[in-house]
């Protein structure tokens, strides 16, 4: 859902300098400009810069951190943007809204990287994959730091399960060293379900109230509800334990390892299952910029450029090409790669009717405020 996250740390990689273009009757051609929106900490440094050098297309470069800002952006119309980054279950239900136009596979040769097990997974939301190719994907789990669960749970103790987070008495043990949760309900409350042994996807009311009721138990001991801050905050120590993305966490056991602080970081996958998450680039049907657009998916789709996304991001992608050029630090990560025993506890997520989208919204609201 990242996602990163997904208002945090943006990559702020746009401002590319355009190489000289060719003169044709005294007039220089105008400016190729391809307008990117895309979650936050989502992006590999110098990867956009490389693009336009090599094809003097300046990328105008925008970030998000929640789902519902690209939707509602995507929703009025004339967002401005050429490409963009939805997550599945909600690139299902814009689909539907005819907020995309159909990708030309043709302008696409890059798309012969696919990674087929991908691919079918995400044909449950785009059938056919007919609007979108498979940027990053991931899982929402635990993040936490290694030694203060020592110091607290003592040096033998596991971070395994959803217990952990969902037991009032056990969250609250950390509450001093500092909890945050995404501020996301398509991750938390299916997440609550499943640890309450309901189906992740269920759109009864009282199961939804259920998991609403269950968090809202937690959340005196939440310091942070947000989708973006929380990876520098475990990064340097501020905070001890979080609910996030997969990719995020790994970012930001990178950035504590980089900065030689002291602090250690792990990702868990919670043994009673968690969300498989799936971000996608899709072309807005009201694009300006649309062979811009597609020369951009194409260069992310490049073996190369995706799997130096991956190695930085500690996402994995939906390239299978590239996983002969992945930092085998990352590939052999079974919490990044899963293997086929943690794929199958995986579960996923698909798009809501307005009316259950609507409860789900108002509960998450009443969960954030106590009210």
């Amino acid at each position: 859902m990242m996602r990163m996250g997904k208002q945090g740390i943006a990559w702020v990689v746009g401002a590319a300098l355009l190489w000289s273009l060719p003169v044709q009757a005294q007039d220089q051609k105008q400016e190729r400009v391809v307008n990117f929106y895309n979650w936050s900490n989502y992006m590999a440094p110098g990867v956009l810069e490389a693009f336009t050098k090599e094809t003097g297309i300046k990328v105008v470069y925008d970030t998000f951190d929640a789902n519902e800002t690209l939707e509602t952006r995507l929703l009025a119309g004339k967002s401005g943007y050429d490409v963009v980054v939805p997550t599945a279950y909600f690139l299902q239900r814009q689909i539907t809204a005819k907020v995309f136009q159909k990708l030309d596979r043709a302008k696409l040769p890059n798309l012969a990287n696919a990674w087929p097990e991908v691919t079918k997974r995400l044909a449950i939301y785009d059938p056919g994959n007919q609007f979108a190719a498979n940027y990053m994907w991931g899982t929402t789990g635990i993040g936490y730091n290694v030694k203060q669960v020592a110091k607290i749970l003592g040096p033998d103790a596991k971070i395994d399960s959803w217990d952990i987070v969902f037991k009032p008495e056990n969250l609250a043990k950390f509450k001093d060293c500092g909890v945050h949760m995404l501020d996301s309900a398509d991750d938390i409350l299916p997440a609550a379900l499943n640890a309450l042994g309901l189906d992740p996807n269920s759109t009864k009311q009282p199961d939804l109230e259920k998991a609403a009721d269950l968090v809202g138990k937690i959340r005196g001991n939440v310091r942070k509800f947000h989708s973006s801050e929380y990876l520098s905050a475990l990064a340097t120590g501020e905070i001890c334990l979080v609910v996030g993305w997969s990719g995020d966490i790994i970012q930001a056991r990178a950035r504590a390892d980089e900065a030689k602080n002291g602090v250690e970081i792990g990702y868990a996958v919670p043994k009673e299952g968690a969300q498989m998450f799936f971000d996608n680039l899709a072309i807005p049907a009201d694009a300006k910029n649309v062979n811009e657009a597609y020369e951009l998916i194409n260069y992310l789709y490049r073996p190369d450029v995706a799997a130096k996304n991956s190695d930085f991001l500690g996402y994995a992608n939906g390239n299978l090409a590239s996983q002969k050029l992945i930092d085998p630090k990352i590939l052999n990560d079974k919490t990044i790669y899963p293997d086929e025993a943690m794929l199958q506890k995986l579960f996923v997520i698909t798009a809501r009717d307005p009316a259950t989208q609507r409860v789900i919204n108002r509960l998450w609201t009443k969960v954030k405020t106590g009210r």
